[in-house]
């Protein structure tokens, strides 16, 4: 029997590491075969993303997104694609609804789409909805320094082409991140719940 696929989304710091920790933990209990990944990845393409984030070097968006993509159908080939054949969830932070709603500040939502349009889509994607001065005050908080995109007026852009994101595709849920870590969590479970 197939595995699923889920995916976690959001603003920089919207908390979905945390919830799939305890997604994470929540099916394990239930005795799934249950495995977590993120993107870009550790892999050599999603390194050079990474330093990129980091300001290490430039290039041009369009080169940057291509990267996101290159990197995608990596992680899909050797990684995500071969667990689902083989029964497990796959939970990931971030996924190409990233690409659409980051890479669209300054490229064609149209263009992302179709560089993405032949890969999985999630069985179930939830994109945690908080506010972007919120997620600004918990990442300087909790980071050393702040990537390419962490910027308030960025992220409230990018919020709105969440929206649009969440408009254009199906088996998404958006749900209210602004809350206590238990009560987002409770919401995740019914979601989660309801495809398993």
């Amino acid at each position: 029997m197939e595995g699923k696929f889920i995916v976690f989304e959001g603003l920089d710091g919207s908390g979905s590491s945390t919830q799939i920790e305890l997604l994470y933990d929540y099916l394990k209990k239930k005795g799934k075969k249950i495995h977590s990944t993120k993107e870009p990845t550790k892999n050599f393409i999603g390194v050079l993303i990474r330093q990129q984030l980091r300001k290490e070097w430039k290039s041009g968006q369009e080169c940057l997104q291509l990267l996101f993509a290159a990197d995608r159908a990596h992680h899909l080939e050797i990684e995500v694609l071969p667990l689902i054949r083989e029964g497990v969830i796959v939970i990931s932070d971030r996924y190409l609804f990233s690409t659409l709603a980051y890479g669209s500040l300054d490229l064609d939502f149209k263009w992302l789409k179709n560089i993405n349009s032949s890969f999985k889509l999630p069985d179930l994607t939830i994109i945690l909805k908080v506010p972007a001065e919120v997620c600004m005050e918990r990442m300087k908080r909790s980071r050393p320094q702040l990537e390419l995109f962490e910027e308030e007026e960025k992220l409230k852009k990018v919020w709105k082409n969440y929206e649009k994101v969440a408009e254009s595709f199906d088996n998404i849920k958006i749900i209210d991140g602004n809350r206590k870590i238990e009560e987002v969590f409770e919401d995740v479970k019914k979601e989660v719940d309801k495809i398993l």
